[in-house]
């Protein structure tokens, strides 16, 4: 399919031709939900931890004598009744990724990209340059797109004016096409691809 290519300055730089295997697939929301969900769950640390009764540094020693003293009858104060007292099925450290098969994450990204083309928020720029890294220069430019939240992937490597302009701007984000995922594709509005990306991202998907 034929899409138009622009620049930053919003100036006309002819027409590209998007793969249809890569950019024309089915929307489908599961496909993304449990590409999603693998991701999330992926960058858990799962270093969380709760001690329990027995990891609790209180003494273990009978509060009170047994009978006699109208109250109830309790042993160790590191019981989990007791402040300070250990946790019961607290959490413990441990691995929550979950498996999915490379197809599925492969279909996922071809999924993510179709989704942002088929409702028109899929912009294709000629390059991604900046003169100088003056972050006012871009977010102006940015503003003149309409673009408040935008995801922009170039090839290999990004302009260095263009990072560092971009840097401290809220609701932008700059990936090579090697980082390029289904989370941060969604969770922005604009999806913005260099020519270069696109090139790359049909090899690495194809």
């Amino acid at each position: 399919m034929q899409v138009a290519v622009t620049t930053l300055d919003q100036a006309d730089a002819g027409t590209i031709e998007l793969s249809d295997a890569v950019f024309g697939q089915t929307v489908r929301a599961d496909i993304l939900h449990e590409v999603v969900r693998w991701q999330l769950a992926k960058r858990r640390q799962g270093t969380h931890k709760a001690k329990t009764r027995s990891e609790v540094d209180l003494t273990k020693r009978k509060m009170y004598k047994q009978k006699g003293t109208g109250r109830a009858r309790h042993g160790a104060a590191s019981a989990t009744q007791f402040r300070g007292g250990g946790k019961p099925f607290g959490p413990k450290p441990r691995d929550h990724s979950i498996g999915l098969p490379k197809k599925v994450r492969r279909l996922g990204l071809k999924v993510a990209l179709s989704s942002k083309l088929a409702d028109g928020k899929l912009v294709v720029l000629d390059e991604a340059t900046l003169a100088e890294p003056k972050t006012r220069q871009l977010a102006e430019r940015l503003k003149k797109l309409g673009w408040g939240s935008v995801l922009l992937i170039d090839g290999p490597a990004f302009d260095g004016n263009l990072e560092r302009a971009a840097r401290n701007l809220i609701g932008v984000d700059l990936l090579p096409t090697a980082g390029a995922n289904v989370y941060d594709i969604l969770r922005r509005d604009v999806l913005a691809l260099t020519k270069a990306a696109v090139r790359d991202l049909e090899e690495r998907l194809a």
